[in-house]
């Protein structure tokens, strides 16, 4: 077990909504859990997250995250139970996440065991996150005010905002201990969670610009910070298309154009496939 100046946190994100993947619900919500106390966190096929969860060690501490579904959020808490060993469910052709380039003798893909400690008595919604993130230290909603600065910092520096995507994540202690404070006291029922539009002032008619065409406005992409339901990164590492006379290459500067010159995140790709299997 780590000493307390040794500790390390995490947080692991598990699907709370049935979902059927080859005949097979996905679905392992905070209730499912705790259930079955103890559970390996098999399923994950992409290479960052796989990494982190190798870096993992018996005894650390992690956040249960509900994501992919209307309300993500922080639903429980848990510890590191079993640390990284073969997932041999990526041998298993029946199982969701079969991957049929894995070796058994020369593991890819790797899991650990994840144990329930308790329950969020107060669940911690994303949007309040969002929504601490996106005000100054100083100007956080007054109902969470028992944060303090600091506590605002270290939440305004948390993967989970700045990357929500990767299903498994370091936290900081800071954060930790923020996260905690949010799930023992509560208090923001009646903060209005809903994602703050950063218009700019408006201009006068003079310096108005033209309106923009039909098709213009078409391309014009969505904020990923609005997306409410969280939909993160599949979990697998993106392969190359192969293409013949650089056509896989042109279609990429297509689109990229088509979008304004923006290209998606690096870490982006593709709706997440959850990393649990309903036992």
């Amino acid at each position: 077990m780590p000493s307390a100046a040794s500790e390390t946190y995490w947080l692991l994100k598990a699907e709370p909504d049935s979902r059927i993947v080859k005949g097979k619900d996905v679905k392992f919500s905070v209730e499912d859990f705790e259930r079955v106390k103890t559970s390996p966190w098999e399923g994950v096929r992409n290479y960052e997250a796989r990494n982190l969860m190798k870096e993992m060690r018996e005894g650390d501490k992690a956040l249960f995250y509900h994501s992919n579904c209307k309300n993500p959020g922080i639903a429980g808490f848990a510890h590191v139970s079993k640390e990284a060993y073969p997932d041999y469910t990526a041998w298993d052709s029946s199982h969701p996440y079969y991957d049929p380039k894995s070796d058994e003798k020369n593991p890819k893909w790797f899991m650990v065991d994840l144990t329930f400690d308790s329950r969020a008595q107060h669940f911690v919604p994303l949007a309040l996150l969002k929504k601490i993130a996106d005000s100054s230290p100083s100007s956080i909603p007054h109902e969470v005010s028992y944060l303090g600065e600091e506590g605002a910092k270290a939440i305004k520096g948390m993967d989970l905002v700045t990357r929500g995507r990767l299903s498994v994540q370091r936290v900081e202690k800071g954060a930790w201990l923020a996260i905690n404070q949010l799930a023992e006291k509560g208090g923001w029922e009646e903060v209005d969670l809903k994602p703050t539009k950063k218009g700019k002032a408006k201009k006068s008619d003079a310096d108005a610009a033209p309106p923009k065409s039909k098709r213009s406005a078409k391309r014009k992409t969505k904020d990923p910070s609005d997306d409410e339901n969280d939909a993160e990164e599949t979990d697998e590492e993106a392969q190359p298309v192969k293409s013949r006379s650089g056509a896989a290459s042109a279609s990429a500067k297509r689109r990229k154009q088509d979008v304004g010159g923006e290209e998606p995140p690096a870490d982006w790709q593709g709706t997440r496939r959850s990393a649990r299997i309903k036992k």
